[in-house]
């Protein structure tokens, strides 16, 4: 889609809508040729996985869901169930497959006929199963944010390095083709030098208190706890029992992630550094403040303002006083860039009636311009999940390596340390440490509970 199509049909721009194959059709060798089908294993099965990356990677018949892993034994019998299902009304026949369910991926990484997993977990658990399938072999599509540490995160590139393994990060804002547009304009100069870039960001409101509750049968809630410390539960700190569409309440748990710097962090730090030209690299000081809930289950942060400034003279600001969004501000204009009214799922938090215009800028000739052959053209896809389809098919790098990805969420991740420190931190992007700050070094990872963890993987 080019810019031109793009603004006639700005209305239609959502990401879920623009669905176009990016490899062979299987029919074109066969339908039922082995060779043909990339087989994958779903790990988790939840919100996400059901509304989104299942519901993505289905499209395609180069893809064959054959087994589902989730250590709550209902939410696997449903991914098993809603995968069949999907099979028998595509087909017409209830033996198109047999889906096999796990309640350990770790199994599932042994079945030599799985060729790829999709990893559709909370936070906590993205980084370990990760490394563990590329050491398996697998090729990986995984959720952001790519970690929980910088430590963890420098472990899984190094990992999917080594393997060879084709790892796309769920940083799906890359296929929606507003933000490509915006970055290639910033890229090729039509807003003068950028100076600034201001990102939208929300935080997240505070909870109740919630009182212990009985384990359920289903649920193996010592695993699902992992590496993170062992406390009591309560559904309101893990997932609905009886939903797969509502906001689980761990996303506003800080043992296990960080809150919307991570939640929806990653996906703007990764399209502004698409702008900036900062995608293999990262600010070098961070200086962060940000309003923490005194009591409650939840404990994320709330409202926040984050300043990063990078070496090639770029300030990053982020808050959730700016619209839920980018905006590159230049030496001869500025461009807007954020979702419309697309939504990944029906609980993302931003409504439809509050999303703004999908592209944005200070004179709209600026969106018209015209990208010359010979100036920066960039990676160009119609959809994350095909993209990783066609990269499992040829070894070429995805739009979303695991490097960017790692980088993307490093921001996010130095971020929320510096917000609980309530300090500006120098950091040297090259080393991944902070500079001469052993108190903020020390948070660049975390203990870990045996046996779970990066750091009880056997390499």
């Amino acid at each position: 889609m080019e810019r031109r199509d793009f603004l006639k049909n700005s209305s239609a721009v959502m990401a879920g809508t623009i669905i176009l194959p990016t490899i062979v059709p299987s029919t074109v060798f066969g339908k039922t040729a082995p060779s043909n089908k990339i087989n994958i294993g779903q790990i988790g099965f939840g919100r996400i996985a059901k509304g989104h990356d299942l519901a993505e990677t289905l499209k395609y018949d180069e893809a064959r869901i054959i087994a589902v892993a989730d250590l709550d034994s209902n939410r696997a019998a449903k991914g098993k169930e809603f995968i069949e299902d999907y099979y028998t009304k595509k087909t017409g026949s209830k033996e198109a497959v047999n889906v096999k369910t796990y309640g350990d991926y770790r199994e599932m990484l042994l079945n030599k006929d799985i060729d790829a997993v999709m990893i559709s977990t909370p936070d906590h658990w993205h980084s370990q199963p990760a490394i563990e399938a590329a050491l398996a072999g697998k090729d990986v599509y995984l959720q952001k944010p790519t970690s929980l540490t910088i430590a963890e995160g420098r472990l899984l590139v190094d990992v999917v390095k080594r393997k060879g393994t084709i790892l796309q990060v769920g940083t799906q804002q890359r296929a929606m083709p507003q933000f490509r547009i915006a970055a290639e304009l910033v890229r090729n100069g039509r807003i003068g030098k950028l100076h600034t870039v201001k990102i939208g960001l929300p935080g997240d409101p505070a909870g109740p208190e919630a009182p212990e509750m009985p384990v359920p049968k289903n649920l193996n809630y010592d695993m699902w706890l992992g590496s993170t410390p062992e406390v009591y539960y309560t559904e309101m700190r893990v997932h609905p029992q009886n939903s797969l569409t509502d906001r689980p309440g761990w996303l506003r748990c800080e043992q296990f992630g960080a809150g919307m710097i991570t939640g929806w962090g990653q996906h703007h730090f990764d399209s502004a550094a698409w702008g900036m030209d900062t995608e293999y690299t990262g600010p070098i000081s961070i200086n962060s403040m940000a309003q923490f809930p005194k009591s409650g289950l939840w404990n994320v942060h709330g409202e926040f303002i984050a300043v990063a400034e990078y070496k090639n003279g770029i300030t990053m600001i982020t808050s959730g006083g700016y619209p839920n969004g980018i905006r590159y501000e230049g030496s001869e204009g500025w461009i807007f860039v954020t979702r419309g009214d697309y939504t990944a799922s029906a609980s993302d938090p931003v409504s439809i009636s509050k999303s703004s215009k999908a592209l944005d800028a200070s004179d709209p000739k600026i969106l018209t311009s015209i990208i010359k052959e010979n100036e920066i053209h960039l990676y160009k896809i119609d959809n994350q999940h095909g993209n990783w389809l066609d990269c499992i098919k040829t070894r070429k790098a995805p739009i979303s390596p695991v490097e960017i990805g790692h980088r993307a969420c490093s921001i996010c991740l130095i971020t929320h340390i510096s917000m609980k420190l309530g300090r500006k931190l120098d950091w040297n992007p090259e080393t991944e440490m902070f500079v001469k700050d052993d108190e903020a070094n020390k948070m660049l990872s975390r203990s870990q509970r045996f046996p779970y963890g990066t750091s009880y993987i056997k390499m």
